[in-house]
């Protein structure tokens, strides 16, 4: 696994993009820059084994190098699950593609370049979303999140995990230099982490907690509960309700 170093010379000249080089470091990247992201994919893959069935899809949007399906092909023993993974980025789906074709869980993991907001996914007893609805422009995730929820068959269940804000500016800035703390103890210098902020400043935009609730309500979920919480890292499950009226209220309104 290549290191990370990517933030430590000069001035950012650009806002962060899922290039071939960012790809080439990603997994250092994500185990160095997410708390417990190990952990959060193992509490996922506990949830999800509780709600999948056998023959059904499961999607992750956002799949970068292909690491969260991977260690789910492994880990989950419901039968004939279809795990798919979506990104608009060449190199990670490239990636992801060549670290797949070294373990090999019998041709159910598929990886697919394409747009998530617009891809048109099939019925899914499963959708994960994890670290990658920050990247989507706020104004369109409304719609995108419904889209979601008129996929999973009725009692598929969502995962949603996201760097998030407090609207309370204390404990805002308490949980970011909590953050900071974290990716200093990981080895990141100063300039590190200033230049990646950076970079991130108008690419990655966070919705608080409640929002991002709200935004799952909106798009028709009744269940929606937190499973776990670092400062200002949170994830979610939230599952459609099976049978009946969802009760749902359409994006927009």
């Amino acid at each position: 696994m290549s290191k990370d170093q990517l933030f430590n010379h000069g001035k950012v000249a650009s806002d962060f993009r899922f290039t071939d080089e960012v790809a080439e470091v990603f997994d250092d990247m994500l185990a160095r820059s997410i708390p417990f992201y190990d952990q959060v994919i193992e509490m996922s893959a506990g949830l999800l084994e509780r709600y999948l069935t056998a023959g059904d899809r499961l999607y992750d949007f956002g799949c970068s190098t292909g690491n969260t399906l991977l260690h789910l092909a492994r880990r989950l023993d419901t039968p004939d699950l279809h795990l798919i993974g979506v990104d608009n980025s060449p190199a990670m789906i490239d990636k992801a593609r060549r670290k797949a074709a070294g373990y090999s869980p019998g041709g159910a993991i598929e990886f697919i370049e394409a747009d998530i907001s617009t891809f048109p996914c099939q019925q899914a007893g499963g959708i994960i979303l994890n670290y990658t609805l920050q990247f989507i422009r706020p104004l369109l995730r409304p719609a995108f999140t419904a889209r979601l929820y008129e996929a999973l068959r009725p009692g598929g269940i969502l995962i949603l995990s996201e760097k998030i804000i407090s609207h309370d500016p204390g404990l805002n800035r308490h949980f970011i230099d909590f953050y900071h703390d974290f990716k200093r103890t990981r080895g990141y210098s100063e300039i590190e982490i200033s230049q990646k902020r950076e970079a991130l400043e108008n690419v990655l935009i966070p919705f608080s907690l409640p929002e991002n609730r709200q935004l799952l309500e909106q798009a028709g979920f009744r269940q929606v509960e937190s499973f776990f919480q670092w400062f200002n890292f949170v994830s979610l499950v939230a599952i459609k309700q099976a049978g009946g009226s969802t009760g749902k209220i359409t994006a927009g309104t």
